[in-house]
Parts: C-alpha cells; sequence; structure tokens
C-alpha cells in the first residue's frame, strides 16, 4: 500500500466509524505555515506561490494525513481584495494598513440591511441587493445605487443601457469586474495545480464543496449580530422567509456541487448556532431545521458534511444526533468531549476539541498530555480525527512537533 492509500485509507475508516490502523490527524493549520518557512500573511496574500511554497514545506516537514486546506486563506488575492474595495473585510496588506502583516482577514460588522428598507428586502429581494446591499459592501459596486430597475420593464431596457450601462463610471466598473475574473482564474489555476502537487506528494486533498446556515447569512451578512438577536423577537417573520429563499438557493448549489466534486467534504461553518445565542425552541426552528436539510442534501449529492461548530456546543449535542449515521464529520471548538464521544460516537465522526492555547502558551509535556487524555477519550471504535479546536498560528514549533509525534505514536491500534 502506498502512503497516499494508507493515509487516504486511515482517513475514509475514521470518517466511516471504523477504527483506523492509528488515529489520523489533519491539523488546521491556517497562517502557521506562512510564518514557520519565514514569509509574512501579507507577502502570500500578494504572491500565491509564497503561500503553496510555505504549504508544501509544512506537509514535507509534518507529514499529516491530509493535504494542508490553502481555499480560505486567500493566497494571491490582495490585489483582487483591493479593486473590489470590499467595506466589510480588511486583510494583511491592504491599503487601510487597519491590521498588522501576520494577522488573518478580519470581517467588519455593521448592519447593511436597516429598518427603513425592510420593505423592500421583503418583496424584492434582488432588487435591494443591487441598489442597497451591493454598494453598502463594496467600493466598486457603488454605481449600482443608482440602478432603476423600474424603468418600464423589458421595454425599458434600452433606457436603462443608455442612462445606466452607458455611464463612464459603470462602464469603469465593468470592466474592473472583467479584470477580477481574469485575475481570480489565475490565481485559482495555480491553488488548483498545488492540490494536484499534495496528492501526488502522498497527501490526499479532502477539500472541496462549500455551504451555510440561512440563518448565519441573515445574522453575519446583512442584520449583524445584535440586531439579529433582537429580529429572533421583533422580525421573526423577515428571518423566516429570508431563510427560506437561502435554503433553496443554498440546495440547488449543492445540485450542482455535488457531481463535480464526488467523496469530497462539504466545509460549513455553524457561526451563530454556539449555546447561549439562541432558545432551544429558536436553536431547532431558525437554525437546525434547515442545517439539517442541508446535511441530508449534502449527503445525497454525495459529499460529505464537514460542520464546523463555533463557540460551544454542548446544549446542541442532542440535535447532532439526529442525522445518518456514519455520514457526518462533526468538528468542535469547544464542547465536552467525553460527552460528545457519548452521544455522537456511534452516528457521526468527531474532531477538534484541542484547546488551541496550548500550542500557543503550553508547555511540550501538556501538549502530550492533552493530545493523549483526548484520544483516550476518544479514539476507542474508531470515528475520530486528530485536530485542534481552530486554526493556529504563531504556535510555537516544539508543541506542534510534540502533537504530531504523540498522534502518531500513542494513536496507534
Amino acid at each position: 500500500m502506498s502512503t497516499f492509500e494508507a493515509r487516504y485509507k486511515r482517513m475514509l475508516d475514521a470518517m466511516e466509524m471504523r477504527e483506523p490502523d492509528r488515529v489520523p490527524i489533519n491539523p488546521l493549520v491556517q497562517t502557521y505555515p506562512v510564518l514557520h518557512a519565514g514569509y509574512t500573511v501579507a507577502e502570500c496574500l500578494y504572491d500565491v506561490d509564497k503561500g503553496i511554497d510555505a504549504y508544501v514545506k509544512f506537509a514535507l516537514e509534518y507529514e499529516p494525513d491530509a493535504a494542508p486546506g490553502m481555499a480560505y486563506n486567500n493566497f494571491g488575492m490582495g490585489p483582487v481584495m483591493e479593486l473590489q474595495r470590499p467595506k466589510t473585510m480588511t486583510w494583511a496588506g491592504a491599503p487601510d494598513g487597519r491590521i498588522g502583516e501576520n494577522s488573518i482577514h478580519q470581517f467588519i460588522e455593521f448592519p447593511v440591511l436597516v429598518e427603513e428598507e425592510m420593505d423592500l428586502f421583503r418583496r424584492d429581494y434582488t432588487g435591494w441587493l443591487l441598489q442597497k446591499g451591493f454598494p453598502k459592501t463594496s467600493g466598486l459596486l457603488e454605481p449600482f445605487a443608482d440602478l432603476n430597475l423600474a424603468a418600464g420593464g423589458l421595454m425599458g431596457a434600452d433606457m436603462m443601457i443608455r442612462r445606466f450601462f452607458s455611464r463612464p463610471d459603470v462602464l469603469e466598473m465593468l470592466d474592473t469586474m472583467k479584470k477580477i475574473g481574469e485575475m481570480s482564474a489565475e490565481v485559482n489555476s495555480k491553488v488548483m495545480a498545488a492540490q494536484k502537487k499534495f496528492e501526488e506528494m502522498g497527501f490526499p486533498n479532502w477539500g472541496g464543496g462549500g455551504a451555510g446556515v440561512p440563518f448565519d447569512a441573515y445574522s453575519d451578512v446583512h442584520r449583524g449580530t445584535l440586531d439579529s438577536m433582537v429580529d429572533m423577537y421583533t422580525h421573526r417573520d423577515l428571518i423566516e422567509n429570508f431563510c427560506a429563499m437561502s435554503l433553496e438557493n443554498t440546495l440547488k448549489s449543492l445540485e450542482m456541487q455535488g457531481p463535480a466534486m464526488p467523496g469530497k467534504w462539504c466545509f460549513m461553518a455553524l457561526h451563530k448556532g454556539m449555546d447561549g445565542f439562541m432558545d432551544e425552541e429558536q436553536y431547532r426552528n431558525l437554525y437546525w431545521k434547515d442545517l439539517q436539510t442541508i446535511i441530508n442534501k449534502i449527503i445525497d449529492v454525495g459529499m460529505v458534511p464537514y460542520i464546523y461548530t463555533e463557540g460551544p456546543y454542548d446544549s446542541r449535542l442532542e440535535c447532532l444526533t439526529e442525522v445518518p449515521k456514519g455520514k457526518v464529520i462533526y468538528h468542535f471548538e469547544e464542547v465536552d468531549m467525553a460527552r460528545a464521544k457519548q452521544m455522537l460516537g456511534d452516528i457521526a465522526c468527531i474532531a477538534g476539541g484541542f484547546p488551541i492555547y496550548l500550542l500557543h502558551y503550553g508547555k511540550k509535556q501538556q501538549v502530550i498530555d492533552e493530545v493523549k487524555r483526548l484520544i483516550d477519550i476518544c479514539a476507542p471504535g474508531g470515528g475520530y480525527i486528530f485536530q485542534p479546536s481552530a486554526g493556529y498560528d504563531h504556535a510555537i514549533p516544539e508543541n506542534v512537533e510534540a502533537m504530531f509525534d504523540t498522534v502518531k505514536t500513542y494513536g496507534k491500534k
């Protein structure tokens, strides 16, 4: 059996609830490979080749059981983001200089949807998105604020072209959008080639699809955290209508993703489902109901749901049991892993739970002891992939090495 086949089988056994030859380790490395290789995050955001080089060096040094994923690091996308001029995000190396050169990108949250726009949002979401949402979130798309969608329907197409699409600022916007498409395609081709290279080096690539919970889209993108909490009581019908529309679009997207990425993980980060943000009724009806539907759809189209829970998740474990057995991976940031294993051990593969602060601030022996503790709890019977609770950045190399070595030696059958 080749190294690639051994790693592939090890991961697949864990995912499908079998006990592998040893516990697989698939780290959420984030920016650690970049810093460990001597680059800055800003450098890699403006030079995709440096980001790829850093991740290749990481894989060769630590030999994980899967290719380290690069999809959410935005390597090479700095110039593209400068052209988009996003108002809801900043990044290392950005012209505004708001964050340091070694920070991951940072989300800037504010209520894009305001009270006086709710009627338009409800009856014409596309119109609101073009005329309100896009201009508020992207400097490039600001001209859309002047787009009049009520100018005589199809008969008004000529008027719309003459009065809007022939304007110099709109023509410049369209030209920039074309340029963005070309630049993004070039970066993506290099990332795709790197993923193929990882497999040739013996590291299976599981990443592929993506989806999101409709409520998270409402809260993260449209209303913001604080206003969406209030809206659950004052504008629940608006949330329900949006979630129904968003769910339909998500399911259609998955139908397209599945045939293109059979067997790949479909990543879903759960932003607002943590303990305490909603009561049980709200979680079940505004969050879990849609999440469960999406999980089942991901399975139906031939991908593997990789559910990345954020924040404490102890009170949600009962809901997480309501999925097909042996088809789902749950990653935990903060949960009682013994209880998670007890409740989910014969239902879903679990991952995470290793406190990330130990890699940054702990002693080597503390790392070793915690790795062993988690393996003792989670490994028996299979269905466990070792991962830290979150991505790590400024970790101590000695601690990272200790984590890998302990999993590979102590995690054997």
